[in-house]
Parts: C-alpha cells; structure tokens; sequence
C-alpha cells in the first residue's frame, strides 16, 4: 500500500522531481550571492523575521535588496518553495491519521485524565458520559460529548453515540455505595456494561478497544484468592471477578484489543517510572491515574501492544511480602520505549 495515500506512484515522482529541481536552482543562487545553505536562512525563525522575502513578487523584492537581505530572502524562498513542491508527498503525522478518539467513563478520575492526556497529543476525542453537566464542567466547548450509559443503553444506542470513532477507551467502573447493591452494580457495570460496549464498537465500526481494567482479575486462576490486594478489591461487589469476565469477552470478540491493568489508583501525580508486566506478573503495587492516562493514551500509536493484556504500577510500590519485586521489570521512564 502506497503511504502517500490519494497520490499516485508517477504524481509523486514529480513532484519530487520539481522540489529537488528548485532546491539545486535556488542553492545555486545562494552560493552565488555569497551565502550558504545552513542554519537561520532556512528556519522559521528566519523566514519570519523576513516577511517581505516571500512577496508578490520574490525576484524584483531579492534584486532590489542589499547583499545580506538577499542571502536571506532566497533562503526563505527556498524553504517556501519545497514546501509547496513537496505538498501531498509527505506522510501526515500518525496523530491526524488516527481519527476520532471516544473515551468511556470521560468524567471519571481516570477518565477526565485519559481525555487531556489525547488533547495535549493532539488527538480529537469525544467524551461519553453519563452526566452531560459534568462533562460540560469538566471539559468546556474543547471536548465533543455525548451521553453514554453503559448500564442503561442498548447496544444500539451506545453503537450510535460511537459512529465515526475509529479507537475507543473504556474507564467505566461502578462507584461503591450501597453495600446491597454492589455486587449488582459491579456486574451491570463492569462486566455486562463493557460486555454491550464491545458489541457496539464492533458494530460501529471501531479499530481498536482500550480497556482499563485491574490487575489480580486472575487472581483466583493464578494462586492469588488469599492476596490481601485480592482481598480487600474483589470485596466491593466482586468487581475483579466481573472485570474478568468482560477481558475475556472482549478478547474472543474479534475487535484488536489493549487490556491495560493498573494496580492500585491514586490521585496524586507518579512517584516513579512505570513498570509494565505481562498479564499476572504484578500482584502488588500503586500507580498514579496520571501515569495509568499516559499509558492507556500510548498503546494507540504502539503496534506492539496490540492484542495485549498488560499490567502497571510505579516502580517502588511493589509489596515484597506478596511478590519477589527485584524480578519485576525495571521502571521505565521514557514513554517511547513502552512496548518497544
């Protein structure tokens, strides 16, 4: 598949032929009027210091100037000029190729991090949310959002709220409250809510669902139902064990996945790196909801972590009396080695 997508093979031999025509032509002068081709000549720094060098009409403008202004303006009308001979040659940034981002849970404390993690990248996002209010306060006029409740929509309805979306991050998670109805709540939400998602992506037409889950959701399979962490999480409504069967729905569902599992949440900021596992490898440990939105928000633009179950915590949070923590992964500070 061509990456220069709309133009054809010969249409972009071309004008790559005219660029590199002008970029000889307008070198050449260069060298002829004393100048060179490196450094604030070829900047935008520099072009915008020289406004009139890319006038109506650059060639009376360059003959009519002294011998310094001269060096300048040609360097600006040789940066313009390939800008303009290489229009439609070079790829657009993997960002404004992604499309629409549509994030799940968008005012939750997770959510509402994911959502400005995608607009600091760059990334359009719409917002579902159950309270519109909330989402209008939470994020102004800068954030597309439409109603979403995966506990009362059809599979229909939320497949509507998704159309035009080509990834999806689910941070939906039932709020405790009343001890009666938790293990209600975190069956419609956390494991039939999700389970409706994925029939609406797929039916809408979504590329790939991020799902933020938790890690132990396995604990029971991997020797782990005595793991106070296990303990204490699965004790509000079961919820690890709904979570589990929604991972697993959506990994047999066809779509291509991320299932990004965080330890334990907290609102401050990250302490340190992220350690990232492969599924039931992290038993123990914290990680800041900063670092959980930065991590959920890369996996996009990582081909690596396609079809993925990973976990997450921040290095030092790791229990030794749970797990030997020297054998974790070390913390990696820099984003662009995750899943490399």
């Amino acid at each position: 598949m061509d990456v220069y997508a709309g133009h054809s093979h010969s249409d972009v031999a071309a004008r790559r032929r005219r660029a590199a025509v002008l970029a000889v032509a307008l070198v050449a002068c260069l060298r002829l009027h004393g100048g060179n081709t490196s450094g604030d000549a070829f900047s935008a720094r520099g072009i915008q210091r020289r406004p009139h060098a890319i006038s109506a009409s650059p060639a009376s403008a360059i003959e009519s100037s002294s011998d310094s202004n001269r060096r300048g303006m040609l360097g600006a009308l040789l940066a313009s000029s390939l800008q303009v001979a290489t229009v439609g040659i070079l790829p657009t940034p993997a960002v404004a190729e992604a499309g629409p981002v549509f994030v799940a849970g968008a005012t939750g404390n997770t959510g509402q991090r994911v959502v400005k993690e995608l607009q600091r990248l760059g990334y359009t996002v719409v917002a579902g949310a159950r309270n519109q209010e909330k989402a209008a306060k939470a994020f102004g006029s800068s954030v597309q959002s439409v109603p979403l409740d995966v506990e009362k929509f059809s599979v229909d309805a939320m497949a509507e709220a998704l159309k035009g979306t080509k990834f999806l991050i689910c941070a939906t998670g039932f709020v405790p409250g009343n001890p009666f109805d938790m293990n209600k709540l975190a069956k419609a939400v956390d494991r039939e809510g999700t389970i409706k998602l994925v029939d609406a992506a797929k039916k809408a037409g979504v590329q790939r669902f991020v799902l933020v889950s938790s890690i132990l959701t396995n604990g029971r399979a991997i020797g782990q139902e005595n793991n106070p962490g296990f303990v204490i999480t699965n004790a509000f409504g079961g919820i690890l064990d709904e979570k589990l069967v929604a991972e697993k729905y959506l990994k047999n569902s066809g779509l291509d996945y991320t299932i990004l599992r965080p330890g334990g949440l907290k609102d401050k900021a990250p302490e340190g790196p992220a350690v990232i596992g492969k599924e039931d490898t992290l038993l123990s440990g914290e990680v800041s909801r900063d670092l959980v939105a930065k991590v959920a928000v890369s996996t996009l633009s990582k081909p690596a972590a396609s079809r993925q179950t990973v976990e997450l915590i921040e290095e030092g949070t790791c229990l030794g009396n749970v797990q030997k923590c020297e054998e974790l992964p070390k913390g990696q500070a820099d984003e662009s080695i995750w899943f490399s």
